[in-house]
């Protein structure tokens, strides 16, 4: 949520019942440290008060395109300067109509004319209005002058309808703002990811494996999707839901994974290898549950295949980063094997230390480098490291023209 900190945004709540959930919209982005202010029109005040939005931003809220009791005010103009940003949300069909003809009848529609900020409009309506070819049209328009449209969402209607015309979910609506914001460096990457652990089965019901969750792997989809790359995500078992607009192969085992990544590697221009793999697999899976008795069980394993390392020797070109995740002698281990994979950079987290590793929402890395330069970063969300990588893998290439 680093893109959200400091940016001026403004939120047109315009005249759906969908108005009601522009407040925890405007909620969210206050708490990721956005400053935003808000237009509402007539219609959007009858669904709800202006005062609850004053209440969440102390950046003020318009109703008026002239106030009586604010002499020479031109809020339409200041507002288009100060903004860095335009969501509207919701969207009316009439609101959309406006925007794309021109029209200036009040202060929204007067802003939106004034206003060259980046705008993400969030229609929100009965299905067959969202369906119409006016309305449909106008959207087409709108996107053609540089517009993203978040389409709303399928499901239930308040007009007792079902079809697509609830507003988007909030998540999405957050990421769009994210995708907005972020510069398209990555246009010309097909990025190929890996995340998660693998579950390697003993019997029908048990399994080894490890604590990763996936959510690095997931953040550099997802930072790498916003930047213009293509991305395929490699991805063992998972609670997270795939981020959208990428390709998601989700696999089990060590096997699949690799089996995944070699058929994807030869299109891939990067690849990161974020996956927690595990080391062995049993030797022999039995194909009923192994009861349990008071005799010791001794299991014999063997090695999974080492997919980095075979990345390592088939490399043609692409660009290939490696994590080591290490309880101790980090840097020392994590140097040997960016040297026996052949990697292009290793990333290096700890496992033990607070705020970093497994399950945890932020991580604390170093950069290593051929040749041996090492570069510790601070703190920071797994988004951040994301972005961090990525800047990383982008400088090393420009360097190597």
């Amino acid at each position: 949520m680093h893109l959200f900190k400091g940016l001026k945004i403004v939120l047109g709540v315009t005249g759906g019942i969908a108005a009601y959930k522009a407040v925890e919209l405007l909620r969210r982005l206050t708490d990721a440290e956005s400053r935003v202010a808000v237009i509402m029109t007539g219609n959007a005040r009858r669904f709800i008060a202006p005062l609850t939005f004053q209440a969440l931003t102390p950046e003020g809220v318009y109703t008026e395109l002239f106030d009586a009791y604010r002499p020479g005010a031109m809020d339409h103009i200041q507002l288009a300067q100060w903004a860095d940003l335009v969501v509207l949300a919701p969207a009316t069909a009439n609101s959309i109509g406006k925007a794309a003809g021109g029209m200036a009848d009040d202060l929204l529609s007067t802003f939106l004319l004034a206003c060259s900020a980046p705008k993400l409009i969030c229609p929100a309506m009965n299905v067959r209005m969202y369906e119409n070819p006016a309305v449909q049209a106008n959207l087409a328009l709108l996107k053609k002058r540089g517009a993203m449209i978040q389409e709303p969402a399928p499901g239930f209607l308040a007009c007792g309808d079902t079809g697509k015309g609830r507003l988007a979910d909030l998540e999405d609506i957050l990421e769009a703002i994210q995708e907005l914001r972020s510069p398209k460096d990555l246009k010309d990457e097909r990025v190929l990811i890996t995340t998660g652990c693998t579950q390697e089965p003993l019997d029908p019901v048990r399994f080894l494996s490890n604590y990763s969750t996936g959510k690095m792997g997931f953040a550099l989809a997802r930072v790498a999707r916003r930047r213009g790359a293509r991305v395929t995500l490699v991805s063992g078992p998972t609670y997270l839901p795939p981020p959208k607009g990428i390709t998601h192969l989700p696999v089990g085992t060590a096997r699949e994974m690799e089996a995944a990544v070699l058929e994807a590697f030869p299109r891939a221009t990067t690849v990161i290898k974020a996956a927690a793999v595990s080391d062995y697999r049993p030797e022999e899976q039995s194909d009923r549950k192994i009861k349990k008795t008071s005799q010791r069980l001794t299991l014999s394993l063997v090695p999974n295949p080492d997919i980095l390392k075979q990345l390592g020797r088939l490399k043609q070109g692409q660009f290939l980063v490696g994590f080591a995740a290490e309880t101790d002698h980090l840097l020392k281990n994590a140097e040997k094997k960016l040297k026996e994979k052949n990697l292009d950079l290793m990333v290096a987290n700890p496992i033990g230390v607070p705020g970093a590793g497994f399950g945890s929402e932020t991580n604390r890395v170093h950069f290593l480098y051929p040749g041996g330069r090492k570069e510790p970063l601070p703190l920071m969300s797994k988004e951040g490291v994301a972005s961090e990588i990525f800047d990383r893998v982008l400088q090393m290439k420009r360097e190597r023209r």
